[in-house]
C-alpha cells in the first residue's frame, strides 16, 4: 500500500495508546514533516515476543496493518546486573502495581552490594504493509537506589543516573532524549526514518 510522499498527509502512527508516550517520541524524533498519532483505541496487542524487538514488531507490525500509515513501536526493559538481566522483558509485568514493583525489587536486591543496571529500549519502523524496514536500540546506564528518589513515581524512581545526579524519573526532556533509553533509540532512528519516508 503506497502513500503521498506530500508531508501534509503522511501520517505515522506511534503504537502506543499512552498519549504522553506518543508526545514524548515525538519529540525525541525531532521537527519532521508528519502527522505523527496514537494508535486506534481498539488495537490490543500481545507482547509474547522473546525480544525487546520482537515485541516491537509485534505491536508496530499490528499498527500498520490496521491503518494503512506507517507505523513505530518501542518496547522497553530494565536489566539488572546483580538478577541476570531481571526484570528485563517482564519489567512491565513485574507486579500489578508501582508499590509493588518497587517493593519487589528492592527486595531482590537487599544483599546486593553490586548495583549496576540499564534501561534497553528497541524501536521499529514498519512500513504501511506490516514489514519491519528499520530498527534501532538505546541503553542507559545506571544504578538501583536503596530507596526511591521521590514518591509516587515506578521503577525509574529507583533508577540513579550519574550523569544527570538524579534518578530517570526525575530527567528533564533535554536529558530524556539525550541520555534516556528511548531518546537514544529515537535519535538513531530519525535519519532513518526520514530517508525511508523520503523527507527532508
Amino acid at each position: 500500500m503506497g502513500l503521498s510522499r506530500s508531508p501534509s498527509v503522511l501520517t505515522l502512527t506511534i503504537a502506543s495508546g499512552n498519549p504522553r508516550k506518543v508526545a514524548e517520541i515525538e519529540a525525541m524524533l525531532g521537527p519532521l514533516p508528519l502527522k505523527v498519532v496514537l494508535q486506534p483505541p481498539e488495537l490490543e496487542v500481545e507482547e509474547t515476543g522473546t525480544s525487546y524487538f520482537e515485541n516491537a514488531l509485534l505491536k508496530a507490525s499490528a499498527a500498520a496493518q490496521l491503518t494503512g500509515t506507517w507505523s513505530l513501536a518501542d518496547d522497553s526493559g530494565l536489566e539488572v546486573d546483580a538478577l541476570d538481566g531481571a526484570p528485563g522483558l517482564y519489567t512491565a509485568r513485574l507486579a500489578p502495581t508501582d508499590d509493588e514493583k518497587i517493593a519487589k525489587l528492592l527486595q531482590s536486591m537487599a544483599d546486593q552490594p553490586y548495583r549496576s543496571a540499564r534501561f534497553c529500549s528497541t524501536m521499529v519502523l514498519c512500513s504501511p504493509d506490516g514489514e519491519s524496514i528499520e530498527s534501532s536500540e538505546g541503553i542507559c546506564w545506571g544504578e538501583i537506589l536503596k530507596s526511591v528518589a521521590y514518591p509516587g513515581g515506578g521503577l525509574e524512581s529507583l533508577f540513579w543516573i550519574r550523569e544527570t545526579r538524579c534518578s530517570y524519573g526525575e530527567m528533564t526532556a533535554a536529558q530524556l532524549s539525550r541520555l534516556g533509553s528511548r531518546g537514544k533509540a529515537a535519535r538513531e532512528m530519525a535519519p532513518r526514518l526520514r530517508a525511508q519516508l523520503g523527507i527532508r
